[in-house]
């Protein structure tokens, strides 16, 4: 009698085991070799999407920008990119409506140029590229399938790609590396050159409205306007570039829609940069500090914060499309940064 009962125990058992996880092994497919896991359909769905870019300020994630993607995505399949994450990404998932979310944890070259991996990011209807370290991003993911699949997002299938921190960092054009330690602005105005100031442009991710744009994050809370004023300058002197630059501080984010309208969304603000091809910087040399003064008005600044009425137009740069913000001039001399409202 013991003898049935165990028998007719375990047949039930295993047909309960079969009703659970009917055939996962043989019928869904297996994640990549970077895969941290999925939350939701591990089944490619396609939905129709509109192109975005978000630049995240770090600290704090803007939910509402999150969210804003997630719209976008028309409710597709989520992927979110890393060199140094653990465990999937669960919260995401629970922001709003989408198909799924998977995490990808790329920290080899050899992951970044697995195809599975590359195929994963081309079938997302919407990327979030987490903080961490741009350098690692750029020594693992550079001239790789990576690479080539963020890029096919950003240009043909115009899907939405957000970045954090150094998720966003790698975003512009024009990029700081970080591949020498990070730049702080006190040793950037005494040094331009200095060791940490290390830049990259043309040679990595192809977002559009940001081909000319470099981008710097944790902005108010970490006082970055001067270095990001020696960036800007180094640009100029090193490749006559004349850039324009994207600020956002932390638990802040820029939104950009498919027509280079961008809005500001969070708990702090936002600066856009314009430099002028007749205000070139006086002196920018090695072991010398930045002058660039230009009669107090080298670089002019859109400080903008979230608001109904707060915009700014990134297809065209003209200050007179920019609303709901406030203008500054800024200027570095003395290894010191400099900022002033515009006068009557």
């Amino acid at each position: 009698m013991n003898n049935l009962s165990n028998k007719i125990n375990f047949l039930l058992a295993s047909a309960l085991s079969m009703c659970a996880f009917p055939a996962y092994a043989q019928d869904l497919p297996r994640p990549s070799i970077a895969s941290l896991g999925i939350v939701g359909d591990p089944n490619d769905v396609k939905t129709p999407v509109k192109g975005g870019v978000v630049l995240m300020g770090g600290g704090k994630n803007v939910n509402a920008s999150l969210r804003w993607m997630m719209e976008r995505s028309g409710g597709g399949d989520v992927v979110i990119l890393s060199s140094s994450l653990t465990e999937p990404n669960q919260a995401m998932f629970r922001l709003g409506r989408v198909d799924s979310v998977e995490t990808l944890n790329i920290d080899s070259r050899a992951k970044a140029d697995d195809e599975k991996v590359a195929q994963t990011i081309r079938n997302a209807e919407m990327v979030f590229i987490g903080g961490g370290k741009q350098s690692e991003y750029l020594r693992f993911w550079k001239n790789t399938k990576t690479m080539e699949a963020l890029n096919y997002l950003l240009t043909e299938k115009h899907a939405p790609v957000g970045g954090s921190s150094a998720g966003c960092a790698i975003l512009s054009n024009l990029y700081f590396s970080g591949g020498t330690g990070s730049a702080v602005s006190d040793e950037s105005l005494k040094n331009p050159y200095n060791q940490h100031v290390s830049l990259g442009h043309g040679d990595f991710l192809h977002a559009p409205f940001l081909s000319d744009v470099i981008t710097d994050t944790h902005y108010l809370a970490r006082k970055r306007q001067g270095r990001h004023m020696a960036f800007l300058a180094r640009i100029i002197q090193d490749w006559h570039v004349f850039p324009r630059g994207i600020a956002v501080d932390e638990g802040t984010a820029v939104c950009i829609d498919e027509k280079g309208h961008a809005i500001v969304q969070g708990a702090s603000k936002a600066y856009f940069l314009l430099t002028d091809e007749a205000k070139a910087p006086e002196q920018c040399k090695p072991d010398q500090p930045l002058i660039w003064n230009r009669g107090q008005q080298a670089v002019r600044a859109y400080e903008l914060a979230q608001s109904p009425t707060s915009s700014f137009d990134l297809a065209n740069w003209k200050p007179e499309l920019a609303s709901g913000g406030k203008w500054f001039w800024w200027w570095a001399e003395k290894e010191t940064f400099y900022q002033a409202e515009p006068t009557p």
